[in-house]
């Protein structure tokens, strides 16, 4: 069986062994943390950083997460609609002026955040994603292809440049180091968008899945011919420095999964966590509120999208590129994240899942 370090509640049993089941099954490494009220129930790990299985999957291992990064981005917005500096019924081109262009005027804040604004397509070249104000220009520059706030389809690699300028002509500041000053920090939180080359030793490789090379790129199911959704980035552009060092809020945030639970713990706890409040209770609920409910043009399912984040009855949360993933119950004041840098095919992995599972199992035990 596989060696699985670090701590947890023995209610909660069944997460580590979920994921020794995971490695034993061929999976590099990885780790997952349960929060409740919090706190950590589970903060475990094992496995390796590299192919070779040479190199162990250490306490504070990093890993893109990819997509979990939306719910950092959104986090970032939240706070800002909740200390009144920005207002999700605006116009986005209030705070960014340039993206009335092609008649965006009526593309409102919550749009970006809820996936219903109708940019979901990057059609720049990959090496744009690392330039700031080229990759928004171009956005900016675009028109919609549908009337906003009527369809949904997932904005894989435009979201996290839409809201993010909207952070920065609000705040000054890139979301990363917004991110950084006002929520990781003061939570004490390992988690990075843009990461700074002092974190390069510790970070984990995405490995591709069994039978691909670095040449495998993202997908999703239903993919319109033409979307983002098959965006022409591969597991070669997720490993490059250049990758590491690029805030792309939608898909290129660093953390384990300690760090991903923590922060996300402020939603699942009304907005505050360890003495830190980041949000008010009502600002946490606007998270949830839905926006959208029906079948995604892009992801080719159903979908319910608050601002920010995908709602599944009672949880919220969203998953990334690879199988990492996040989800929360405010009810239980739970977090579960899962972040793994063992990719698998999109329509074969069920790892998350699998670990929410298991924490269900604990939590039942500790309400008992």
């Amino acid at each position: 069986m596989a060696d699985i370090q670090g701590t947890y509640d023995r209610l909660f049993i069944a997460v580590p062994n979920a994921l020794a089941d995971m490695l034993d099954a061929g999976d590099a490494g990885g780790s997952v943390a349960v929060f409740v009220d919090g706190e950590p129930v589970v903060d475990v790990w094992g496995g390796f950083t590299d192919a070779d299985r040479a190199v162990p999957w250490e306490r504070d291992t990093i890993v893109n997460v990819f997509s979990v990064t939306k719910t950092m981005t959104a986090l970032c917005a939240l706070i800002l609609v909740d200390r009144g500096q920005l207002d999700p019924d605006a116009p986005v081109a209030r705070y960014w002026p340039e993206f009335a262009a092609e008649g965006k005027e009526k593309v409102l804040v919550r749009h970006l955040l809820s996936h219903t604004a109708g940019l979901p397509d990057w059609d720049g070249p990959v090496d744009e994603l690392y330039d700031w104000p080229a990759a928004t220009s171009r956005l900016a520059a675009r028109a919609t292809r549908w009337e906003p706030g009527t369809a949904a389809g997932y904005h894989s690699l435009t979201q996290g440049f839409l809201v993010g300028e909207v952070v920065r002509r609000v705040t000054g500041r890139s979301v990363g180091d917004f991110l950084a000053a006002e929520v990781t920090g003061p939570l004490g939180a390992d988690f990075h968008i843009g990461l700074p080359p002092e974190h390069d030793h510790r970070a984990a490789p995405s490995i591709p899945p069994t039978g691909k090379d670095e040449e495998y790129s993202a997908s999703a199911p239903g993919n319109p011919t033409g979307s983002e959704a098959g965006n022409g980035v591969r597991v070669r552009d997720g490993n490059s420095t250049a990758w590491r060092r690029a805030q792309i809020p939608a898909a290129s945030g660093y953390g384990n999964a300690r760090s991903v639970a923590l922060v996300q713990s402020v939603l699942a706890c009304g907005g505050e966590v360890g003495g830190v409040r980041l949000l008010s209770r009502a600002g946490c609920d606007r998270a949830f509120e839905e926006q959208f409910d029906g079948d995604d043009r892009v992801l080719g399912m159903p979908m319910r999208w608050g601002l920010g984040y995908g709602l599944f009855g009672t949880t919220y949360g969203w998953g990334g590129w690879g199988g990492s993933l996040m989800m929360l119950e405010p009810d239980s004041r739970m977090v579960v994240a899962y972040v793994t840098n063992q990719m698998r095919e999109p329509a074969e992995d069920t790892r998350g899942m699998e670990i929410v599972t298991a924490a269900y199992e604990g939590l039942q035990g500790l309400r008992v």
